[in-house]
């Protein structure tokens, strides 16, 4: 990366890229935030961001990212008529590198690739792995897939949201790898409240049970974090019934595409709509901690003890 700051674009300040765009903004980046409700981006300025009125303010970023909801939103807010590229003409006047955050499909990636190709712009798939709070604490990590080149330009910028950056390979590798993520938290979720429960109604406290889980062989980060929310029973949002759903969804459909089953993922699959059908959509995915407890003739009250949550 040359000495001179590249300008930097940023879509989408969310739960989750508020605090990418902030860690930039605070790191000295010089960066241009839009959000579709533009209020949500505003209190960026005081961290040293400018904040865009129109999407194709950004389309003279040297770098764009973008961390949105969905790919219908991605291809919107890109290629959409009043997206980024929408005054661009093939070869000129487009950030020349995007950088793509959000969790969609193999499919959308690749769509997304091509009609980047066609204006000449480098594409580097970057979903993550954590929330808002991993990403305050300064522990998100991103894979990454596309040119290698283009991985290596954008890593000092990657490291500046969070310490780990791994590059998987070409093309929709990265989508396959978050999926898969996405995938494996939504059974251990289930799982973790299967034997909490289990745990409980056999006489363990909560707090006791998950103290010694997470201090032995399959502790994990994970873990650590979920255990405030099962032990106190917080469910303040990280991560919606809806989006976890939503990658259940790609990682079975992956799971056709590939020829691999997916037995334990269909089951959670199941369990996540259930959870939704009776109205536990607002809150954070956790709540199937209260499913589980209700299958199982449970009544969960918080248990009112301090826990770690393993970011500190």
């Amino acid at each position: 990366m040359s000495t001179t700051k590249p300008k930097i674009g940023w879509i989408g300040t969310g739960r989750m890229g508020y605090e990418m765009a902030q860690r930039l903004a605070r790191g000295g980046c010089d960066i241009t935030v839009w959000n579709r409700t533009r209020s949500k981006a505003e209190p960026l300025a005081k961290d040293g961001a400018k904040i865009a009125d129109r999407l194709v303010d950004l389309a003279g970023s040297d770098i764009l990212f973008c961390m949105v909801a969905t790919w219908a939103d991605v291809r919107q807010v890109i290629a959409g008529p009043q997206g980024v590229f929408s005054t661009a003409k093939s070869g000129g006047g487009a950030p020349p590198i995007v950088v793509e955050c959000s969790s969609i499909s193999l499919e959308g990636s690749a769509e997304l690739r091509e009609i980047l190709a066609g204006f000449g712009s480098s594409y580097l798939a970057a979903p993550v792995s954590g929330n808002a709070k991993v990403i305050k604490a300064g522990k998100l990590s991103f894979v990454c897939s596309g040119p290698r080149p283009v991985f290596d330009e954008v890593a000092p910028l990657l490291k500046l949201i969070g310490p780990a950056a791994s590059w998987v390979g070409d093309g929709e590798l990265a989508r396959i790898v978050k999926i898969c993520h996405n995938v494996f938290l939504g059974v251990v979720a289930q799982s973790l409240a299967e034997i909490t429960v289990l745990a409980q109604k056999a006489g363990v406290p909560r707090h006791a049970f998950l103290d010694f889980m997470n201090q032995s062989v399959m502790g994990s980060t994970f873990t650590r974090y979920k255990t405030p929310a099962y032990v106190n029973l917080d469910f303040k949002v990280t991560f919606t019934p809806y989006l976890l759903r939503k990658d259940l969804d790609l990682g079975l459909d992956a799971g056709r595409r590939f020829e691999v089953p997916m037995p334990l993922a269909s089951i959670t699959r199941d369990l996540v709509q259930s959870m939704m059908g009776n109205g536990m959509t607002e809150q954070d995915f956790a709540t199937l901690l209260l499913q589980q407890a209700r299958a199982s003739g449970v009544e969960l009250v918080p248990e009112k003890v301090e826990v770690s949550d393993g970011l500190h």
